[in-house]
């Protein structure tokens, strides 16, 4: 990251998940403005700094543990929430394991598929590259709690499901 920790508390000041402009730029920015913008294509909120742009968690997160790992999930898979209780450090894998529901999903729940052949209800789930299969069910809930269980197994604190059957 070309910005300083030492940069960033000098124009920010934290508040509920944003930086807080701390002076005053031009006649665009305010002292006391939120910083940034949410970006419409991918829902990352963005800040200029100094000619650069940055996503607002990866500074967020510099800001309050001075130092940057390489990815950073948002634990509730929300990408404009910043407050630092969202953000965890984590690996790629890790990062992509509470990811929301691909689009070409057509059963509408996560690591459930319709298998055409069998006619049933396939249950996988991806951890680290590699597949692992849960089963074929005739009952797509079933299927949807299989999913829930497999998830939270393999996936533990990084589960898209986390804490959905058991409160």
């Amino acid at each position: 990251m070309k910005v300083t920790l030492s940069r960033l508390h000098e124009l920010f000041d934290y508040k509920d998940g944003n930086l807080i402009w701390k002076i005053a730029k031009a006649q665009i920015i305010k002292v006391g403005d939120i910083a940034g913008n949410v970006d419409k294509y991918d829902g990352y909120v963005r800040i200029g700094i100094d000619g650069s742009i940055y996503k607002a968690h990866r500074l967020i997160y510099f800001y309050h543990n001075g130092h940057l790992p390489s990815f950073i999930d948002h634990i509730d898979g929300d990408r404009s929430n910043n407050k630092i209780e969202n953000l965890r450090c984590a690996t790629k894998s890790q990062n992509s394991m509470n990811q929301k529901i691909s689009t070409r999903n057509s059963s509408g729940i996560k690591g459930v598929m319709w298998h055409k052949r069998d006619q049933k209800w396939f249950v996988q789930i991806r951890k680290n590259k590699k597949c692992h299969s849960f089963g074929y069910f005739n009952d797509k809930e079933l299927a949807e709690l299989v999913a829930i269980e497999a998830t939270d197994l393999l996936h533990k604190d990084f589960s898209a499901y986390k804490g959905v059957l058991n409160g």
